[in-house]
């Protein structure tokens, strides 16, 4: 099982980013895939979460109406939209995979982390 990130980068407040996340090995549709931030000095934030299987995408209310995030089954890839970001956005951003359900942004059991990416968000 292995999760490849790419999408971070550097933006200036107000600007865009989309966040990818690359699956394979699962086997099936039957598993979920979150989305956690963490900040320098702060801890780990969960951001989204999304079934593969189908089903409702969920939001940090810190997030909602900003970031979206987006499904495809046939790639196993997820992204995270990310617009009119702020600079209170700034972290490294992980995508986590585990045959497990979503309890609201939070992935509730994590079989896979990715390594991370670094968003930052310059005002």
């Amino acid at each position: 099982v292995q999760l490849v990130e790419s999408g971070g980068g550097l933006v200036q407040a107000g600007g865009s980013l989309r966040l990818s996340c690359a699956a394979s090995g699962f086997g099936s549709d039957d598993y979920v895939i979150g989305w956690s931030r963490q900040a320098p000095g702060k801890e780990r934030e969960a951001v989204s979460c999304i079934s593969m299987s189908g089903g409702s995408a969920y939001y940090a209310d810190s997030v909602k109406g900003r970031f979206t995030i987006s499904s495809d089954n046939a790639k196993n890839t997820v992204w995270l939209q990310m617009n009119d970001l702020k600079p209170e956005d700034t972290a490294v951003y992980y995508c986590a995979a585990g045959w497990s359900y979503c309890k609201g942004a939070v992935l509730a059991n994590v079989d896979r982390w990715a390594k991370g990416t670094l968003v930052t968000v310059s005002s």
